[in-house]
């Protein structure tokens, strides 16, 4: 774990759970697995606060805890886990494109909650697309379950472990802590629930302040003081899937530009009939017949069985094997490569390296057409930067110069591990870019927010237009333009941070695949 690593890890959970989590967490990422009483002694924080930040973390899977075989359990914090929270924007961003907004909303309940029941998840995005609606209409519960049933389909949330029921004994004492297992059959499928219903809107203060107890208001909008049907049953955000999602996007994109569209349209059916039998780790999609790939290609795409047969041969024969063949049965049995060409759109000299492996200076002049000066100064440049490495090669056991090779190579995957590490320095700085220029226009933001706030207020009782136009002239020009200027850099720093995890995105995935490599 290196220090930009945990800078960003720590300035992530301050941004979205609060001081007293933060210190929780960093400390467990730098001490690594701890007991709850070493956490308390070295923090200093009160016992009641580090078990509910504690909770917190588990609750959003951030922290994991293990009993021990002396019977006490330790706690370990999932640094990869936390800095996904990085993502959660564009996980929300996918959910609305494929599912639109109930999905969007699904996915944004289920990533601030951390875990929750179907039951829940369903009344909550009703109520929220219900407030957006007119007056007189509502969300139906039934078009929000069917959303969700489609999510869990294609598995973008999955079911989370749950503790086994062990039948009380009065005998043997309960564990310290329970043991969560998981029922892999069991992890994408929906209760069978009913549940009957519209989302509600919020009601006004003047009738929350009437005092009407909570029983008896929960008996008039219809719900139940029992359990829901699914109690115990809760749900998480597969964030692994969303991300074969991402990669499978990557691919279809690189075979557009490598090729052209027909041969990306192939290989994003062929990608879309695997993505829920292929595991996300895989190498390879699960082998598809042409006959398949054929009959599953999207309704009006005009292309004949002997095209499609063309341009699948012509994928498995390209040098950056996008698609392998792997049999003859069904007109063909073809597969999707997961771990394709890493590209690079560096420099000349880069790219160079990277097709010949191993070059002299000399040769490294010639083959790129450029100055020997501005060679040199280049290739010195990216090996002080660690892009390029220098490999040296004696024709003598003395190793003197005159009688040596002097080769540049290019180890990718140590350069792809020292870009990501950049990467990561880079977000934490756009992040604390965006806590300063917000720190720094903090009474303006309030002052505006005030001003919002009376405006809504005064619009709801029918303020004439008169009494509106006085309240927005609380807030002078300068200080409008301001706080356009400030809304117009936070949305860039927003933007710099998520094209900044495009790029991690990309080099974490191109990492992984070395590992797995045979």
């Amino acid at each position: 774990m290196t220090q930009a690593e945990i800078k960003l890890c720590s300035l992530l959970l301050q941004e979205h759970f609060g001081e007293i989590v933060e210190k929780i967490g960093t400390y467990l990422i730098r001490t690594g697995t701890q007991p709850l009483r070493m956490i308390v002694n070295d923090t200093g924080l009160l016992l009641d606060q580090v078990k509910k930040a504690l909770c917190v973390l588990i609750q959003h899977n951030l922290v994991t805890y293990q009993l021990q075989k002396r019977g006490f359990v330790e706690y370990e914090a999932q640094c990869k886990r936390i800095l996904r929270i990085l993502r959660y924007p564009r996980y929300i961003y996918t959910a609305k494109t494929l599912y639109s907004d109930t999905g969007e909303l699904i996915v944004e309940e289920l990533l601030l909650n951390g875990k929750m029941t179907m039951s829940a998840v369903v009344r909550k995005v009703a109520d929220r697309l219900t407030e957006t609606m007119e007056d007189g209409k509502t969300m139906d519960y039934a078009d929000v379950s069917s959303t969700f049933v489609r999510l869990a389909d294609t598995h973008f949330v999955q079911r989370c472990p749950s503790a086994p029921e062990i039948p009380e004994s009065p005998e043997a004492p309960p564990p310290p802590a329970p043991t969560l297992v998981v029922n892999e059959k069991d992890m994408y499928v929906v209760p069978r629930l009913n549940l009957i219903g519209k989302g509600k809107r919020r009601r006004s203060c003047d009738e929350e302040e009437n005092g009407e107890p909570k029983a008896k208001k929960q008996k008039r909008d219809g719900e139940s003081l029992e359990p829901p049907p699914d109690d115990g049953i809760y749900w998480q955000v597969n964030i692994d899937r969303f991300h074969q999602h991402f990669r499978d996007q990557g691919i279809v994109s690189a075979v557009a530009n490598r090729m052209d569209q027909t041969s990306s349209e192939i290989v994003r059916t062929m990608l879309r009939m695997s993505e829920v039998t292929t595991s996300s780790s895989a190498p390879y999609t699960q082998p598809l017949s042409s006959n398949e790939i054929f009959r599953s290609l999207p309704a009006g795409y005009n292309i004949v069985k002997q095209v499609l047969d063309q341009y699948l041969t012509l994928l498995a024969d390209d040098p950056l094997e996008f698609v392998g063949k792997s049999g003859d049965s069904g007109g063909g049995m073809y597969t999707v490569s997961i771990l394709s060409g890493f590209g690079s759109r560096c420099a000349r000299i880069f790219r160079l390296l990277l097709r010949k492996k191993h070059l002299e200076q000399k040769q490294v002049e010639d083959f790129a057409m450029i100055p020997a000066k501005e060679a040199k100064d280049m290739l010195y440049k990216m090996l002080s930067e660690n892009f390029v490495s220098l490999q040296e090669i004696p024709k003598t056991p003395d190793h003197a110069p005159s009688r040596t090779f002097y080769l540049y190579t290019v180890n990718v995957p140590s350069s792809a591990r020292m870009l990501l590490h950049r990467c990561y320095k880079s977000v934490a700085n756009l992040m604390e870019r965006r806590q300063y220029e917000t720190r720094e226009n903090k009474r303006l933001l309030e002052k505006s927010q005030r001003v919002e706030a009376i405006l809504a207020s005064m619009q709801a009782t029918g303020a004439e237009d008169a009494q509106l136009q006085e309240i927005e002239e609380m807030i002078t020009a300068p200080e409008r333009q301001q706080l356009e200027t400030l809304k117009r850099n936070v949305n860039k720093i927003d933007a710099s941070e998520n094209q900044v995890d495009e790029t991690i995105f990309v080099l974490e995935s191109f990492i992984e695949s070395t590992i797995r490599r045979p």
